[in-house]
């Protein structure tokens, strides 16, 4: 009984030693691949001139299919139409959540100008960049995941293909492209949206709500929301194909990539809107034209 005592201490005290080196271990496995994460996104933004001037033909290849799908518009499920789909719900709901809250203390006239700021400088951008990473950014990371798993990647690195700016850089090319007329589609539906539900469907006046847009509305925010657009298309493209190309594990783990892709371009557009608002708008937002600060 002794021994067995003596036994079960060190079997527990051994337990108790090794939760901190897994820990250390866990913690270090992460840094490492934040690392390789970050080290990849480097060596496709160094590599995007030899992506420009070598495969042309295959950024021309890429644009087709971010913009459009792979087949067509309706076979492929175009990324068009999904950002014109969830902006306009998006801006719906802003409009009737402005409406009501602004009823209840009299003063639904702002409502132009709470749908200028709130579209523009944080809706559209968001939203636009959440169905291009759960369209776009997935389809990367499953093409490359599962050319990684086939051996093809290998295969073109035997080849001498350059894979990096092949594989990565003309699709970062390609998103770069199709982001500013995507996101100017997505832009103007919550416009129209927010307007319609406002003046069409809540009765409001319609003079009132375009005056109060239009002076809050300046060309300074359309352009920070384009930034904030561009950076997040960046920031998905890269993070998606660097998910895909360093998959391992069979099917299993390009399903497993493309979900912990997703999770992590999400959990950075929420980040990096944080900081792009503060950096843009200043941390005490105003509109001039109204005085208002």
């Amino acid at each position: 009984m002794a021994s067995l005592r003596v036994t079960d201490t060190s079997a527990v005290q051994k337990l108790r030693a090794s939760r901190p080196a897994a820990g250390l271990a866990r913690a270090s496995s992460g840094m490492a691949e934040v690392g390789r994460h970050v080290s990849f996104a480097g060596r496709v933004i160094l590599t995007l001139p030899t992506a420009l001037v070598r495969y042309r033909k295959q950024v021309v290849k890429e644009v087709v299919d971010v913009g459009f799908g792979s087949n067509s518009l309706i076979a492929g499920g175009g990324t068009i139409g999904i950002v014109l789909a969830m902006s306009a719900v998006a801006a719906i709901m802003v409009g009737v959540e402005t409406y009501r809250g602004l009823d209840l203390i009299g003063m639904t006239s702002l409502s132009g100008m709470l749908s200028a700021m709130a579209n523009t400088r944080e809706l559209a951008p968001v939203v636009a960049s959440i169905a291009l990473a759960a369209k776009v950014g997935t389809g990367f990371t499953a093409r490359l995941g599962s050319m990684r798993i086939s051996d093809e990647i290998d295969a073109l690195d035997a080849m001498s293909v350059p894979t990096i700016p092949y594989l990565a850089g003309t699709r970062v090319i390609a998103t770069m492209i199709c982001i500013v007329p995507l996101y100017a589609v997505g832009l103007v539906a919550t416009y129209i949206a927010t307007r319609v539900v406002v003046v069409h469907v809540n009765g409001g006046s319609a003079g009132t709500y375009d005056y109060f847009f239009h002076i809050t509305l300046g060309p300074e925010d359309v352009l920070y929301s384009l930034i904030k657009a561009v950076v997040f298309a960046l920031v998905i493209v890269l993070v998606h194909c660097s998910y895909g190309y360093h998959a391992t594990g069979g099917p299993e783990g390009v399903g497993r990539a493309a979900g912990r892709a997703l999770r992590t371009s999400i959990l950075l557009i929420g980040f990096i809107d944080i900081v792009l608002t503060f950096a843009l708008w200043g941390l005490v937002p105003e509109v001039p034209a109204l005085g208002i600060t």
